[in-house]
């Protein structure tokens, strides 16, 4: 077993690179920090809960009090997540070969199928985290931390199951991940899913693991591997399958 100083090292070196939050700590390996991949989530959930939970105890309507809480974990990540997404279907919908959908993807300006990718999931994801504090706050607050743990859980297996599609970047500059690292994220990430009840585990875990094999099939046909921006989509998919899933069964 790793020492717990490593451990806490580990779990503050995702956390400060996940966030915009000040936290860092000098670690081995980022590769071996991956496990804490969904405390990094765990902690932009409860900010956002508890966002929302100001929201609704000041008064503020339950759709407004839902975008402010979407809107304060964006600010916590720097929209790190949606960034990716919003790169990947640029990327994906618009290049034609492996190349130029690698140049499109690594380009900062964001086009119509990035736009209408971060509007689709945007939308998604209110409707069903309004649905949720409609419902009860600490409902809410629960789902976005299940959500936000769950789906970054999945992010070590993937770099673990899927290459790096180019030679540098974020992703291919993380390093390998070994099983025991993407075991205990997934077990992080299941352990918050079972707190919202049986059900909404089961369910929520079919459709991760549906979400994961449709992305890693599609990335290894389109690119031939994944990226940074392959990992944000995965995450911003997962979120709104939790979300989608407690909506659905809690309120």
């Amino acid at each position: 077993m790793p020492d717990r100083r490593d451990l806490v090292a580990e779990a503050k070196a995702c956390i400060g690179f996940y966030t915009r939050l000040p936290i860092s700590a000098e670690v081995d390996s980022f590769a071996a920090a991956q496990w804490a991949a969904p405390v990094a989530g765990v902690v932009v959930g409860l900010v956002s809960g508890l966002v929302l939970l100001a929201g609704l105890w000041a008064g503020v309507p339950v759709p407004v009090a839902a975008a402010i809480a979407l809107g304060a974990s964006m600010l916590l990540t720097g929209a790190l997540h949606e960034d990716g997404l919003a790169d990947l279907a640029d990327g994906f919908g618009g290049g034609k070969s492996r190349d130029e959908k690698l140049a499109i993807m690594r380009d900062s300006r964001i086009g119509t199928y990035g736009v209408l990718a971060l509007g689709i999931t945007l939308l998604v994801r209110w409707t069903a985290l309004s649905a949720l504090a409609a419902h009860g706050g600490g409902t809410a607050v629960l789902g976005l931390v299940a959500a936000h743990a769950a789906s970054r859980a999945l992010m070590p297996l993937f770099m673990q199951r899927v290459p790096p599609a180019r030679e540098d970047g974020l992703s291919a500059g993380t390093g390998r991940i070994e099983g025991q690292t993407a075991f205990a994220a997934l077990l992080i990430g299941l352990v918050l899913l079972i707190l919202m009840g049986p059900g909404v585990a089961v369910l929520a875990a079919v459709l991760l693991a549906l979400w994961f094999w449709i992305l890693e099939r599609l990335c290894r046909h389109q690119i031939g591997g994944q990226t940074g921006d392959v990992l944000g989509a995965l995450q911003q998919g997962g979120e709104a399958a939790v979300l989608v899933t407690a909506s659905a069964m809690l309120a």
